[in-house]
């Protein structure tokens, strides 16, 4: 099992980190490889978006030739998680400041988000949070985060903070505006890591 990690910005060593002690809990064997050019996501059997700078994650991936990659191996059934950033990137649909600076979607996930949801009171903040796939709350880390403001009938809505969706899932995609990777508890990774080992791409 080999799981990339798009290391182009943001919080890439974290995401590894976090992988890496998930799986060692599980017993399982898997790789856990940095993704920076064109060429190694088809290699992937799951793939992890980090938090960043969305603009510049997009337009990095678009130009290195990811982002048609990503597309194409999201429909062969790949497990793709996006945190913070990475939730928009996986988006059909941005706010209008996404309109205005032209950002670069992946467009996978039928979502609308705003960009910057909580504004600049809450840029940064950790709360306990009610997760539909947990059996007790998680303290989610929150860095100037997005939410997703509509889901298409498709998606799963999984976590909400005053009706904004904070965490979603259409299928093989698992998108989070808060950032599993800067906590001790793997409880997150080990959900996407469940469909990792049990889709067996």
């Amino acid at each position: 099992m080999r799981i990339g990690v798009i290391a182009i910005q943001g919080n890439v060593s974290e995401h590894v980190e976090a992988l890496e002690r998930a799986i060692s809990q599980r017993g399982e064997d898997a790789q856990i490889i940095t993704i920076k050019h064109k060429g190694l996501v088809p290699t992937c059997d799951a793939l992890v978006l980090p938090g960043g700078e969305s603009t510049t994650l997009g337009r990095l991936l678009l130009r290195e030739g990811i982002a048609d990659e990503i597309r194409a191996m999201h429909t062969a059934g790949m497990p793709i998680m996006g945190t913070c950033a990475g939730l928009i990137l996986l988006a059909k649909e941005g706010d209008e400041q996404v309109r205005k600076t032209h950002q670069h979607l992946l467009g996978l996930m039928d979502t609308q988000v705003n960009r910057n949801a909580f504004g600049r009171q809450r840029e940064s903040f950790e709360t306990e949070l009610d997760l539909a796939f947990l059996d007790a709350p998680y303290n989610a880390v929150f860095i100037r985060a997005p939410a997703i403001t509509r889901a298409g009938n498709d998606v799963k809505v999984l976590g909400a903070i005053d009706n904004m969706i904070v965490a979603a899932e259409q299928g093989s995609l698992f998108a989070l505006a808060f950032h599993p990777e800067l906590t001790s508890d793997s409880r997150v990774h080990q959900y996407f890591l469940d469909k990792v080992f049990s889709n067996g791409m």
